[in-house]
């Protein structure tokens, strides 16, 4: 390792958050983690330091992440009683991995300012896979000095890594990205279930596909998902969902018509109503499948 080990914390250790600080933990940095659940088996073997709040992460790190559900869940930790703010000393780096609200983002980054510190928001995609290998995009918005402290630590967890601007931007690039990410879940639905019922073999169809235009990451994994009935999560429904009501309360203040990304979103409510709120998003499918009457990789009679 190159780089001199640090005192980092790390707040939510969930699906994607437990391998990203496992990654930091293998590069020889010294953590102290606070979650909600349970620490997992493979975190609680390491010599990570679990603390008893968000208060007490931050008092003994130097550098904080933050890798929560929402927006209220982000404020809760950052400001609320026993929150990160009240650990906080001059000169410390808060930078949240959430994927949550822009402008509430931007009053975020003033608050932890105020209080001699920095803040990054640097969202990621990649899902659990990406977290696991340290192969994810990461999105980010703060300053430039800033981003060159954190910048070692993201290329443990990401490759891709882009500062987009100042704080917000790298939340509004997330929430473009779901956007992407959704009409290409439903393009890919759309054409395998189209395939399928016209009698053709969804998986050679798939095949066919990836050496074309059509090629793409979520033709290449989340195809191979729905063709295997595979919807375990990589990134649940339910937090699509919210990213895409992100999406659309930002596009109705800026008055901007989504019609596709409001149509995905129909989709996503779809599945939740059939129990769905915990599938891969991959999970579309069904929702299209339930309309039609026929699932992927069916015979057609």
């Amino acid at each position: 390792m190159t780089q001199k080990p640090l005192q980092l914390g790390f707040i939510g250790l969930g699906i994607m958050g437990t391998p990203m600080c496992l990654n930091l933990i293998r590069a020889g940095h010294q953590l102290f983690v606070h979650t909600r659940g349970k620490v997992s088996a493979a975190l609680a073997d390491t010599p990570a330091t679990q603390c008893l709040s968000a208060r007490g992460v931050a008092e003994r790190a130097d550098i904080v992440f933050t890798m929560l559900p929402d927006t209220p869940d982000v404020e809760q930790v950052l400001f609320g009683d026993d929150g990160l703010a009240l650990g906080l000393s001059p000169g410390k780096l808060v930078i949240d991995m959430s994927s949550i609200a822009p402008l509430p983002t931007q009053d975020f980054a003033r608050r932890i300012e105020q209080l001699g510190c920095q803040y990054l928001d640097a969202p990621v995609s990649g899902g659990e896979v990406g977290a696991q290998k340290g192969t994810l995009s990461i999105m980010v918005g703060g300053p430039e000095a800033a981003f060159a402290r954190a910048r070692p630590l993201f290329e443990l967890l990401g490759q891709n890594i882009t500062l987009v601007g100042p704080n917000g931007a790298g939340q509004t690039t997330k929430v473009a990205n779901q956007i992407v990410v959704a009409l290409n879940i439903e393009a890919v639905a759309e054409a395998l279930l189209f395939a399928s019922r016209a009698g053709a073999d969804p998986a050679k169809v798939r095949q066919a596909l990836m050496g074309g235009f059509a090629a793409s990451r979520i033709l290449e994994v989340h195809g191979e998902r729905m063709i295997r009935r595979s919807f375990e999560p990589g990134f649940r429904i339910a937090l699509h969902q919210k990213d895409l009501g992100l999406a659309l309360d930002s596009a109705r203040a800026l008055g901007l018509a989504l019609p596709a990304t409001a149509q995905a979103q129909q989709l996503f409510s779809a599945c939740v109503a059939q129990g769905g709120a915990a599938w891969d998003h991959s999970g579309m499918v069904k929702a299209l499948e339930r309309l039609s009457n026929f699932e992927v990789g069916q015979k057609p009679v």
